[in-house]
């Protein structure tokens, strides 16, 4: 048991109800995507199969971002979309 902010939590409940599989990466066209980022970019009707890499999909989800008729929300959900591959593309293809 953990206690957070003075609530319980079961740590074997806490794991059950992770959803593993909408956060693991998958082959989307050219580029890896999570489950979750696919869903995402699938509502917003941006095409990621047709991206050679994690750039072209940013720049898309950029153009779209500059939609001001975008719902906040949606708009929300794009950015976080745009921050996690943003930064799984620099560790990617930067050379350290």
């Amino acid at each position: 048991m953990m206690i957070v902010n003075g609530k319980k939590y079961e740590i074997a409940d806490l794991i059950k109800n992770l959803d593993f599989k909408s956060n693991m990466l998958q082959k989307a066209g050219d580029i890896l995507l999570t489950g979750r980022e696919i869903d995402i970019l699938n509502k917003n009707y941006i095409d990621y199969k047709t991206c050679k890499n994690l750039k072209d999909l940013m720049m898309k989800i950029e153009y779209v971002l500059d939609d001001e008729e975008l719902d906040s929300d949606d708009a929300d959900e794009l950015e976080y979309v745009l921050e996690v591959i943003s930064e799984r593309d620099y560790y990617e293809n930067t050379r350290k």
